[in-house]
């Protein structure tokens, strides 16, 4: 059976946030704890770099973002009485002052590879296109020109070219982005297409 996270050679041994490569990371939408729904990322060498876990029963409007040892990292909330699919992202577990906000494009007709928006303070800073449903999406730094900070892909198998399917999937970050955001907002598209 092949790994999701394969302990082979990689061209990129990076830290993840002080280098000037992009960071690998894999994300496989399953929690580590039973009964749980979430997401697991390993980073290149296959060691556990985030976690989500959401017990089944509860409702998903408020999702933590942890590292290895299970320290919040950022909160993603959906925005109450919102036109729209709304979303919030605050610093650890706080409820106050919100890093970004995510809003999904309602405008398919004249929009069609926009996925959502994210801004801050009323400035837009990224623009999500693509399609979630077939994983492969890119985030955009509005703030320069456009340059493509973070992208979600298929994951394939070294050798042989098997897909893993949508359940698995790589996220590589630039250096120009921290890795937890691009998670951050890679929840928040698991959200508004979760039908997906």
């Amino acid at each position: 059976m092949t790994k999701v996270h394969p302990k082979f050679p990689n061209t990129c041994d990076v830290s993840l946030c002080d280098s000037k490569a992009a960071a690998v990371l894999t994300v496989w939408k399953k929690s580590l704890l039973f009964n749980c729904d979430g997401f697991t990322v390993y980073n290149a060498n296959g060691e556990l770099v985030f976690r989500v876990d959401n017990y089944m029963n509860c409702p998903r409007d408020n999702i933590v973002l942890m590292d290895a040892s299970g320290l919040p990292l950022l909160s993603v909330r959906r925005k109450k009485l919102s036109l729209g699919d709304c979303w919030m992202v605050y610093d650890g577990e706080t409820e106050r002052d919100p890093i970004m906000t995510a809003r999904k494009n309602v405008n398919i007709i004249t929009n069609r590879r926009t996925l959502a928006w994210v801004s801050s303070k009323r400035t837009v800073l990224y623009e999500i296109e693509g399609s979630y449903s077939q994983r492969s999406c890119k985030i955009l730094d509005e703030r320069r020109n456009k340059k493509k900070t973070a992208e979600i892909k298929r994951k394939e198998t070294v050798i042989g070219g098997v897909a893993f399917g949508k359940d698995v999937f790589k996220l590589i970050v630039e250096s120009e982005m921290e890795p937890r955001v691009a998670m951050a907002l890679t929840i928040i598209l698991d959200q508004m297409f979760r039908s997906s």
